[in-house]
């Protein structure tokens, strides 16, 4: 699949196409998928669910400002952008739902990471809501990816919040 998403547009991508490079027939693709918005649905989720959990480095805020930085770098790039909109294209929210389960379970290891050193990190879900949609609004619906400086501002006016509440 990554190979045909080089060598042409994915709006260019046909079953048959997928197929040849499967090396199994059409018919067995209709019938798992339906068609080829479903498998690059499917396909973009399964990338989304690799992303990989940074190293424990000991400081659990600086592992997740290196995640955020990666996530910005990875889904502000251009293949990241198609992914992106790849796992949201059928209109429905199961995809979107399993991309959002991966960030939360991502966050939720840093967050324990942090609990295990004595800290209080704000949970996932405000995370979630305050520093990783915004980001992905902006890689969605804006013509310029935001940069690493304006996602560690969200992140540093989050993590000034949650310090603000538990003092």
């Amino acid at each position: 699949m990554e190979s045909l998403k080089k060598e042409r547009p994915t709006a260019e991508i046909t079953v048959p196409m997928i197929a040849a490079r499967a090396n199994v027939t059409p018919s067995t693709i209709y019938r798992r998928w339906g068609g080829v918005a479903p498998l690059l649905a499917d396909v973009a989720v399964r990338q989304f669910q690799a992303d990989a959990l940074p190293p424990d480095s000991g400081n659990w805020r600086q592992d997740l400002s290196t995640w955020l930085e990666q996530f910005v770098d990875e889904m502000g790039s251009g293949p990241g952008r198609d992914l992106l909109r790849e796992a949201l294209a059928l209109g429905n929210t199961e995809r979107a739902g399993q991309c959002t389960e991966c960030i939360l379970s991502t966050l939720n290891s840093i967050i324990a990471r942090g609990v295990e050193q004595g800290a209080s990190p704000p949970d996932s879900q405000r995370l979630l809501d305050q520093v990783v949609a915004p980001v992905i609004y902006r890689i969605l619906f804006t013509p310029k990816s935001p940069d690493i400086a304006y996602a560690t501002g969200l992140l540093d006016e989050c993590l000034a919040q949650a310090v603000r509440k538990t003092a």
